[in-house]
């Protein structure tokens, strides 16, 4: 039984788009025995996946002292494959623990593989608008390519047995009907949020269907979007869990997103998705059943992450220039072919 080591610490998004390589270690590997170190916080959304025979929460207030406890502790466990999917710090020094030492110049032990990450790349695309990397960028392929080197390349599946507790089935019954979408306005940067407005005509122009909204208690904007139409809108930003929002995604009809967590949620479940992609090079979906909408502009993409500056005369112009409009039409479109 080969037995795999998956390091990714965070972010909501990215572990989602590195949660798909599990479906490629259980094709080439079906009786594999897979670990995950991620941050604790994380937890609740990594155990959705039954094929993760446990996952390791790293509790950032141990600090230095408790990341060198448990990379002791997955010592032990002796691995026969590890994937840093991470490439920072903390992984650098799990990696110093777990692999014997000068691995790089005498390799042995457990296989090792890195999900690099392409630093001068991101250096001449972000500050000489030199644009090296896949067109589109799709965040999953670039966690899959690495595991090519174990002969790991076909990530095709369907799975399905998702583990959430029994009862969101019941709690969640009247939330999702059959004409309702979900809506995920929020995203960590601003410069990558579709504007508010937008969301408002986006519900205008669909007086037939009912709306959820996904986002976090910080986010009191998405009261705004529900004013429009109380009656049709459940704002749901800072009421339901992770797991709780990341179920809603699996069980929608269709989500509606920027470039956040969720979206990538909504590829995983092969979930009806469209996409609004604006600033950012990295967040693109992958699936066949999502819909990206974009406007072509020569400053695109400016940002990792949304994180920056617009240098548009017209603030995000690449977000305000997706009409309202081409978003219901692909909605309707879709739902039409959905029902």
């Amino acid at each position: 039984m080969a037995k795999f080591l998956i390091i990714r610490f965070s972010s909501i998004g990215d572990i989602i788009q590195c949660m798909n390589v599990v479906n490629g270690i259980k094709n080439h590997f079906p009786d594999a025995e897979i670990h995950w170190i991620a941050r604790k916080d994380m937890g609740s959304f990594l155990n959705m996946d039954k094929r993760i025979d446990r996952v390791w929460g790293f509790d950032k207030k141990t600090g230095f002292k408790g990341l060198l406890q448990m990379a002791r502790q997955l010592k032990a466990e002796k691995f026969d494959y590890i994937y840093d999917a991470h490439s920072n710090i903390r992984s650098n020094i799990l990696k110093a623990v777990l692999l014997p030492p000068f691995y790089h110049l005498f390799p042995r032990g457990p296989h090792y593989t890195l999900r690099h990450k392409d630093r001068w790349k991101r250096f001449l695309l972000f500050n000489l608008r030199i644009n090296k990397f896949d067109k589109p960028f799709r965040g999953i392929v670039s966690y899959q390519k690495p595991l090519a080197t174990w002969g790991i390349t076909n990530f095709e599946s369907d799975y399905s047995d998702w583990n959430f507790p029994a009862e969101y089935e019941e709690r969640f019954r009247r939330t999702l009907t059959p004409k309702t979408i979900t809506l995920v306005p929020s995203a960590n940067w601003e410069m990558k949020r579709w504007p508010v407005s937008n969301w408002q005509q986006v519900i205008q122009l669909m007086p037939d269907y009912r709306f959820i909204i996904l986002a976090g208690p910080t986010d009191t904007f998405c009261e705004t979007i529900k004013a429009i139409a109380p009656e049709r809108v459940n704002n749901l930003a800072g009421k339901t869990s992770l797991l709780e929002s990341c179920y809603l995604v699996k069980q929608s009809n269709l989500v509606i997103s920027g470039d956040t967590g969720f979206l990538h949620a909504a590829d995983l479940f092969h979930t009806k998705a469209i996409a609004l992609m604006g600033p950012t090079a990295f967040g693109y979906p992958t699936g066949k059943q999502s819909e990206v909408i974009e406007v072509d502009l020569p400053c695109r993409p400016c940002t990792k992450d949304g994180h920056g500056k617009c240098k548009q005369s017209t603030w995000q112009k690449c977000m305000v220039d997706i009409l309202p409009k081409r978003v219901v039409d692909t909605a309707l479109r879709i739902l039409d072919f959905k029902f």
